[in-house]
């Protein structure tokens, strides 16, 4: 089996956000290969922040139904939910490595989610947490990885 991706927000708006040419192809073909591969994951926070962000911060953004249907579809991604074991470990993460809480569930929600990686451009790029090591989706392709 492949290694399993956890997908931050910021990829996943940043293949509906035609104002970032330079981003967006790049988060469509991460996203595109782990659809293909089967080995996209994600949290709870993770599909509240991206609705929130297509439908009310992207311009343009998204309706609301082609916004659902993504959340939707999303869902077969085994999303984490924010659970006392993800708290908890979210709260290691803060304490261990300085991150926000925010930053700290959706480290400890990759963890979670068995993830080797955790491809966002908000944290810090080779960041290793542990079982779980950060990748910058535009400084990175899935082929240097070795994922496909």
């Amino acid at each position: 089996m492949s290694e399993l991706v956890f997908v931050d927000t910021n990829v996943l708006v940043y293949q509906r956000d035609a104002s970032e040419p330079a981003k967006q192809p790049k988060a469509k073909a991460w996203v595109d290969g782990l659809w293909t591969h089967r080995t996209g994951r994600l949290s709870s926070q993770v599909l509240q922040e991206y609705y929130q962000t297509v439908t009310r911060k992207l311009r343009p953004g998204l309706g609301r139904d082609e916004a659902r249907q993504d959340v939707r579809d999303l869902t077969s991604w085994a999303p984490v939910p924010i659970s006392t074991a993800v708290l908890d470990g979210a709260f290691e993460v803060e304490d261990q490595f300085g991150l926000s809480f925010w930053d700290g569930l959706i480290v400890a929600a990759a963890r979670h989610a068995s993830c080797r990686y955790l491809l966002t451009e908000d944290l810090q790029d080779g960041q290793d947490f542990g079982s779980v090591r950060v990748v910058n989706p535009f400084r990175h392709d899935a082929n240097e990885l070795g994922l496909w």
